[in-house]
């Protein structure tokens, strides 16, 4: 009964969603309120289970997401993300243009949440293919793979940022991790699928696209931009602080030496908010005052991007409502219950889930958050590597990007796409996402190595296998 009113809830707000169009955070509300009705909690529970769900998530992540939306638009805004493209697509050369793509949407990534770096490196990418004369897709694929890996696995973007929260792992061993991971999803999602999509879509690859909806383009003249290592430096600081911190703590636990003052100031400075606060800080010199932009146009760019992600952080807070509600009703011990005599893994569970609210609901960020109302109460009774499992459920929500998800329209449109050649290059490229993260997420597990290798090992020889047609000339291997 209690996974009825789940799935029941769960059609309730996609019906909302996408049949009234209600707002997605209004419907989460609404959803959350009828399901604690209907699992039987009482009355005098019911808000005070919403209240705490929707603070206790934005009470981990506002701070964390704030600043870092404030870190990306400060690069964006000052050129740095510019510069970065760049520079990278001149040292690569011609014939290396699509690593160049995938390094510097990846560096870009890190920094810039999902439909801002979409937004920021199209352009881009349409001048270099345009000059280059090859396809636009030719280069779209690896730079959208880039960009989904690094929203679906790297802090501090919401998914992964959340759901560390919720499963108490250490933020910075998923990063770490994370990184492990995504770099060689992005290669096999991006590069290598690009030329299995050429024979799936062969006509997607004369498109011409459209970015007129983008409006005019903030583009700056290269000797206009920050250098190209300041600007890298200030996009990875948050990740090198945060690195830092989790290998000193991971060797203090392998020697075993005791606490000291020096060590708690590296690990209070790698804490994740302390470490987005100073790499803003050094943002606010190196994109702002080094360079002679006045305070108040520096200020002026903090202030559009928390004006940007203000429903943003509405809707993730309505997600963890929604979470809560489960958790509060039973239903996650329910499930907790279900699986005890089972032998499947926390980490299969937790992206199962997640694809599945994924599918249906279209929103990453909503769909990896509600997993955790139901995947939290099962992990007491396993010994797994609560890193993992974030990851595993950021790779599940990842999956099969379709209709009811805006990523599938930006990349519709923007690439000029029908219907059936976004299916074939997005939505397999999400799914490629999803399941060539899990099987090396699985391969860091070590009970599940073995379904690990089976999974990562069909993935590149299916791709191999339908790659082998030999590159007649330089302009085919462009993609032109």
């Amino acid at each position: 009964m209690p996974l009825f009113i789940v799935a029941a809830g769960i059609v309730l707000l996609l019906i909302l969603i996408t049949g009234f169009k209600l707002n997605t955070f209004v419907s989460l509300i609404i959803v959350a309120f009828i399901v604690a009705l209907a699992l039987g909690m009482p009355l005098e529970n019911v808000v005070s289970s919403i209240e705490g769900g929707l603070g206790g998530t934005l009470g981990h992540i506002a701070l964390i997401f704030g600043l870092g939306a404030m870190l990306g638009r400060l690069i964006a805004d000052a050129g740095g993300a510019q510069r970065i493209a760049m520079t990278l697509i001149n040292k690569f050369g011609e014939k290396r243009i699509q690593w160049a793509v995938v390094v510097a949407s990846f560096i870009v990534g890190i920094a810039l949440f999902f439909e801002v770096g979409l937004v920021l490196l199209i352009p881009i990418v349409f001048s270099i293919a345009k000059e280059l004369r090859i396809s636009i897709l030719y280069l779209g694929i690896p730079m959208a793979a880039a960009l989904l890996a690094t929203h679906s696995f790297l802090p501090p973007h919401p998914g992964p940022t959340v759901i560390a929260g919720e499963y108490g792992a250490d933020l910075g061993v998923v990063l770490l991790y994370g990184i492990m991971i995504a770099i060689p999803t992005v290669i096999i999602a991006g590069p290598l699928f690009t030329k299995v999509a050429k024979k799936i879509a062969p006509d997607a690859f004369n498109k011409t696209g459209n970015i007129d909806s983008l409006g005019e383009q903030k583009t700056f003249k290269l000797e206009q931009t920050p250098g190209f290592g300041i600007s890298v430096l200030t996009a990875m600081f948050p990740v090198l602080l945060m690195a830092i911190s989790t290998i000193v703590d991971l060797v203090q636990n392998s020697v075993g030496f005791e606490d000291n003052t020096i060590i708690e100031i590296i690990r209070l400075v790698g804490n994740p908010s302390s470490a987005m606060l100073l790499s803003l800080l050094l943002a606010f010199y190196t994109m702002g005052i080094a360079r002679k932009i006045p305070i108040k146009q520096v200020m002026d760019s903090c202030a559009s991007s928390i004006a940007a992600i203000g429903m943003m952080l509405l809707i993730i807070g309505g997600g963890g409502a929604f979470k809560q509600v489960l958790i509060d009703g039973g239903v996650g011990d329910y499930v907790a219950e279900l699986f005890k005599e089972t032998s499947m893994s926390p980490l299969l569970f937790a992206w199962l889930v997640a694809a599945i609210l994924r599918i249906s609901l279209g929103s990453a960020t909503v769909a990896a958050i509600s997993t955790a109302g139901l995947v939290v109460p099962m992990l007491a009774q396993y010994d797994v590597n609560l890193a993992l499992v974030t990851l595993a459920t950021g790779a599940g929500s990842s999956i099969c990007s379709h209709v009811n998800d805006a990523g599938f329209w930006m990349i519709k449109e923007y690439f000029g796409l029908s219907m059936k050649e976004t299916f074939s290059t997005w939505t397999i490229l999400s799914t490629i996402t999803s399941v060539v993260g899990l099987g090396f997420i699985l391969l860091f597990d070590a009970s599940f190595i073995i379904a690990g290798i089976a999974i990562v090992l069909i993935s590149v020889v299916a791709i191999y296998f339908s790659t082998i047609t030999p590159i007649k000339d330089k302009r085919k291997a462009l993609g032109a």
